[in-house]
C-alpha cells in the first residue's frame, strides 16, 4: 500500500505561483496530478512517466505548469506559475506501481493522496 502526502495548497492572487509536493512513502511507477472543481470531473492536469521518462500535461496549463519527481525523495512536484481563478481546486497526487504506460485517466492509478486546495479568487 503506497501512502501520498501532498502539501503545498493555498490562496493566491491571478499570476501568482505555488509549488505542490507530494510524498510516496514507497517507490512508485507513474505519477501524475489531477484536479477537481466544484461540480467538475476530476481531470488530469500533468503526468510523470517513468517507463517513457517523459511528462504530459493538459493543454490549460502547458507552459504554466511544470511536473517534476525526486526519486531520492520520492517525490513528486507540480510548479504552478501564472495561475488564473479557472485553476482553481483540489489538487491530488496519483500514482501506480504496475508498468504501465503513462496516461491522464485516473482509472490508471491506485493510489490517491487526499488533496490539496488551490485557490484563485476572481
Amino acid at each position: 500500500q503506497v501512502e501520498l502526502v501532498e502539501s503545498g495548497g493555498g490562496s493566491v492572487p491571478t499570476g501568482g505561483s505555488l509549488r505542490l509536493s507530494c510524498f510516496a512513502s514507497q517507490s512508485t511507477w507513474n505519477m501524475a496530478w489531477f484536479r477537481q472543481a466544484p461540480g467538475k470531473q476530476r481531470e488530469g492536469v500533468a503526468g510523470f512517466y517513468t517507463g517513457s521518462g517523459t511528462t504530459d500535461y493538459i493543454d490549460s496549463v502547458k507552459g504554466r505548469f511544470t511536473i517534476s519527481k525526486d526519486n531520492s525523495k520520492n517525490t513528486l512536484y507540480l510548479q504552478m506559475n501564472s495561475l488564473k481563478p479557472e485553476d482553481t481546486a483540489m489538487y491530488y497526487c496519483a500514482a501506480d506501481q504496475r508498468m504501465l504506460s503513462g496516461s491522464l485517466m485516473p482509472d490508471r492509478y491506485n493510489y490517491w493522496g487526499q488533496g490539496t486546495q488551490v485557490t484563485v479568487p476572481s
